[in-house]
């Protein structure tokens, strides 16, 4: 029998969905520079600046993102093992990122990324989930 999808893995998809999205206008808005999408980047001018000087490589890298976003959002949705793999695989490279500008950067406002991730992680691990996406296991 197939376990219904539970509630916490619709909410990560759509936390996918999200990170998909905004991924893609920042590649579109990189390589559109002064366009309509510039007023975004008040949240984080930094990030802009850095994402800015790459040039060409940065508006790959963002619509790298999206797309691995989406497949991510779409595997879980769809409870494929799979979708669960990459998303956790995400989620361990943006904690990594958190960290590293943390420590690197001297930047500690990213460090409450970590226990976001561990707290997705942690959820994506427990039982009623991995049943889920692996409903012969057990």
């Amino acid at each position: 029998m197939i376990e219904s999808r539970p509630f916490g893995v619709s909410a990560l998809s759509a936390f996918f969905v999200f990170g998909a999205t905004m991924s893609g206008l920042a590649a579109v808005s990189l390589a559109l520079p002064g366009g309509l999408l510039e007023p975004m980047w008040r949240i984080n001018p930094s990030g802009r600046a850095g994402l800015g000087a790459l040039g060409m490589p940065a508006v790959v890298l963002m619509a790298t993102v999206s797309l691995t976003c989406l497949a991510a959002a779409v595997g879980l949705w769809i409870g494929k093992r799979w979708g669960r793999r990459l998303a956790m695989t995400i989620l361990v490279i943006n904690a990594a990122g958190d960290l590293l500008n943390g420590w690197l950067a001297g930047d500690p406002r990213t460090l409450i990324g970590l226990p976001i991730a561990g707290a997705m992680l942690y959820y994506l691990r427990t039982p009623r989930v991995r049943m889920f996406f692996d409903p012969g296991q057990g």
